[in-house]
């Protein structure tokens, strides 16, 4: 974004992310915001259940989301963890927000306050009884940590590992072994392996509701590998006719999806001054 001023729209670098910008601004009645939550709206910390939304990022949904047809959160978090996680419920003007977890199996609705969702997959509970057996023959017990999400995944971090990234890397085969036992992938991460059922990722989530609503434009941020799924649900949409923007949350950690990204901003602190912005834009 222009750092000269701070309220100027940003530019993007490819000229799809500026028809992109130009028809949300012009059309936000129509425009999807799909916005990841662990190091998009909240700064990545060692501890997942320490995350926190960044402090200015409710007041900006709150401005932007009555402009346009939707904000949707998409999160591999349980919807009802984003929810608390990111203060999102009860606030004045969030009424047109979402948030898809689980990559899209749950979905809890502003308007109503509840959370809806099909069945858990019995693979998810026969890895997790399996996890620290596995962990244990493999070395790596030592620093991991086992996040829960609510029956319906289960992620191994190694960012408090002496060595995270070694830590990574020796279990990225024994973990696909174990999900590929069960019936389930593993999605990697910034290091995270996350074990979850197949056909759930952040593109098919982004798409199917893009769909249900009729959008218009949409725009796209996040910073980890599991977003590139919903980067080229956008590419695709862009293909069929529907403008689309994205932007990466800036990191090091992920290079890909930041040579991949229409506009690359300075983390969860760049993000919400581009939604703010945005917002005060729209008309």
């Amino acid at each position: 974004m222009d750092s000269t001023d701070p309220h100027a729209t940003p530019t993007p670098a490819t000229q799809a992310g500026r028809e992109g910008l130009e028809a949300l601004l012009s059309r936000p009645g129509k425009a999807l915001i799909g916005l990841d939550f662990d190091g998009t709206l909240a700064p990545i910390v060692p501890d997942p259940e320490q995350a926190r939304a960044h402090p200015d990022a409710v007041p900006a949904l709150a401005a932007l989301a009555p402009k346009v047809a939707a904000v949707a959160v998409v999160t591999g978090r349980p919807a009802g963890v984003a929810v608390r996680h990111g203060g999102f419920a009860g606030v004045p003007g969030l009424e047109h927000l979402v948030v898809l977890g689980h990559y899209g199996a749950e979905r809890w609705d502003a308007v109503t306050g509840e959370v809806t969702a099909p069945a858990p997959h019995p693979g998810v509970a026969a890895v997790r009884a399996e996890l620290p057996g596995l962990l244990d023959r493999a070395g790596a017990w030592q620093g991991t940590w086992i996040e829960e999400k609510g029956g319906r995944a289960v992620a191994v971090h190694t960012r408090r590992a002496a060595d995270p990234q070694a830590a990574y890397e020796a279990l990225r085969e024994p973990l696909a072994g174990l999900a590929a036992r069960h019936g389930l992938v593993v999605e990697p991460g910034r290091l995270v392996l996350e074990l979850r059922p197949p056909g759930m990722d952040k593109g098919v989530a982004l798409s199917e509701y893009a769909r249900e609503i009729g959008a218009g434009s949409v725009l796209y941020a996040g910073d980890d590998l599991g977003d590139l799924a919903a980067f080229t649900a956008v590419d695709k949409l862009r293909s069929a006719g529907v403008p689309g923007l994205l932007v990466c949350s800036g990191s090091d950690e992920v290079t890909e999806l930041r040579d991949r990204a229409d506009l690359v901003v300075d983390g969860p602190p760049g993000l919400v001054r581009l939604l703010a912005t945005l917002a005060a834009h729209m008309h």
